[in-house]
């Protein structure tokens, strides 16, 4: 017995060398994060056992850090060619230098969730409340952000300009559990109310219906933001990182508003995991990733590499639709409502903007209606939505605006554009940034000219109208063109 007490002393020591000097060269972050909670469990000839309490934890360690643990292992008992990692049973305390328990007390997960001996997910019960389950997260209680009920499929209407988003996210929603589609991950992007959150919704209500065995979470940037300083604040990060591992779709709103270099790196941990894991990850943001200045270069290439998708400005046919299908449902409610198709036309045509400008404008029409209590004239619906309707006007964009924005998009640098280079790599960039100067301000053809390098007026004209002829028979370069438009005319 004492022999047997010496040798555990001695691996528990070799173990808090190791341990100290893990913290010495990851730095206290990255060990309080990822080698807190390991423990030694035995050295068994040239291979070191040791011990962690969740499943993630050790797939992230074997991915990031197993070669500096065996490292580490051979410095210090000689040796040691391979390290393995076991995922200790719930309930099965750490062993820790002093030979106490785990801090977290008796294995249970913090999170509301622990990972079953079957390998699924089941809920975690608390010491007070056996039979709690932390499922109300992911519907939008204690993790989650709020469901809107009236989001779904069903309910969105589709046109040429969201056709390959909706079909992109009906892939998703309907994927087998624990398969993930092709594009991994499914990444949304447009203007502010274009349907970008209708979509991430209606994802996450046909998953609850269809296949309710698949774990759905969806929250905005700035919940993730508010629930991981919270878990810095209460020194509980590795409950937080945890939380996510019991997912299968991962749905992020506003991207565009996440900050900070430690929120971005926890994003990006929690990203990288849950795709290495295949799980399905969909992201919706104002901007595609090239544009997400506030993010950092490796994770913009990371979102990248699935399926970027541009839901465009509604065309007439289909505001049209939209105006139709919201008029239907509302006379489903109150028969009395009486707006002509030639009203509907009259808003479809005049109003700028997504469904909620739409659906704001016909709300207006159809409340001064029901207080005229006749029928909506097209004159009528003009002097309701007189203050909705905006004159035409040359949007105030400046020529330095447009390099910018055009250079970012195709990587091409200011110096490049007002160069008498002809690589056709920047010629095309620099003709749409003609194109765009024409059309966003008020400057004339010579003075484009001049501040594109000091180019004739000729020249501007003919980049004009190659851009108007290629936009023609390329729908990609029209949309390259409608999204650049788009970024500039944004406040």
């Amino acid at each position: 017995m004492l022999s047997e007490n010496k040798a555990t002393g001695q691996l528990t020591d070799h173990w808090a060398r190791i341990s100290d000097r893990l913290r010495a060269e990851l730095g206290e972050d990255l060990y309080s994060s990822w080698f807190a909670r390991m423990d030694v469990e035995e050295r068994a000839e040239n291979r070191l056992v040791v011990s962690v309490p969740t499943r993630f934890l050790r797939n992230w360690i074997q991915s990031h850090y197993l070669d500096k643990l065996v490292s580490l292992a051979d410095q210090e008992f000689g040796g040691i060619d391979a390290v393995q990692i076991r995922v200790r049973p719930r309930g099965v305390p750490m062993r820790g230098r002093d030979g106490g328990q785990e801090a977290h007390g008796n294995g249970v997960e913090e999170s509301g969730f622990a990972e079953a001996a079957s390998g699924t997910i089941a809920p975690a019960a608390t010491a007070t409340e056996p039979s709690a389950a932390g499922t109300a997260g992911l519907d939008g209680g204690e993790r989650g952000s709020p469901l809107d009920h009236t989001l779904t499929f069903e309910t969105f209407i589709v046109g040429k300009s969201n056709a390959l988003a909706h079909a992109a996210g009906l892939r998703v929603a309907d994927a087998a559990p624990r398969a993930p589609v092709s594009f991994n991950p499914l990444y949304i992007h447009s203007a502010s109310g274009l349907g970008k959150t209708h979509l991430l919704n209606a994802i996450s209500w046909r998953i609850r219906k269809t296949n309710p065995e698949r774990r759905v979470l969806y929250l905005t940037a700035e919940r993730f933001m508010y629930h991981f300083i919270s878990a810095l604040r209460a020194r509980d990060v590795i409950s937080f990182k945890d939380h996510f591992q019991s997912v299968d779709v991962l749905l992020i709103d506003d991207l565009q508003f996440l900050q900070g270099k430690s929120m971005q790196q926890e994003f990006c941990h929690t990203f990288t995991s849950l795709v290495d894991a295949k799980r399905q990850v969909v992201v919706a943001a104002d901007v595609p990733p090239a544009q997400l200045d506030s993010i950092d270069a490796r994770m913009r290439s990371r979102l990248a590499g699935g399926l970027v998708v541009d839901i465009e400005a509604p065309g007439l046919e289909l505001k049209r639709d939209i105006l139709r299908t919201r008029l239907a449902e509302a006379r489903k409610r109150d028969r009395s409502i009486d707006i002509s198709e030639e009203v509907l036309e009259f808003i479809a045509n005049r109003i700028n903007g997504g469904g909620r400008e739409l659906e704001g404008a016909l709300i207006r029409v159809m409340v001064d209606q029901q207080v005229a209590r006749g029928p909506m004239t097209v004159d009528m619906a003009a002097l309701a939505l007189r203050d909705l309707v905006q004159p035409n006007e040359v949007q105030r964009v400046k020529i330095d605006d447009i390099m910018r924005v055009v250079g970012r998009h195709y990587n091409v640098a200011k110096a490049d554009l007002l160069s008498p280079r002809r690589a056709r790599s920047i010629v095309r960039p620099r003709q749409v940034g003609m194109y765009l100067a024409k059309r966003l301000t008020a400057r004339s053809l010579p003075e484009i000219g001049r501040r594109f390098g000091g180019r004739d007026h000729s020249t501007v004209l003919h980049a004009v109208r190659k851009v108007e002829d290629l936009m023609q028979k390329d729908d990609q370069l029209q949309r390259e063109v409608g999204l650049l438009i788009r970024l500039l005319e944004q406040p």
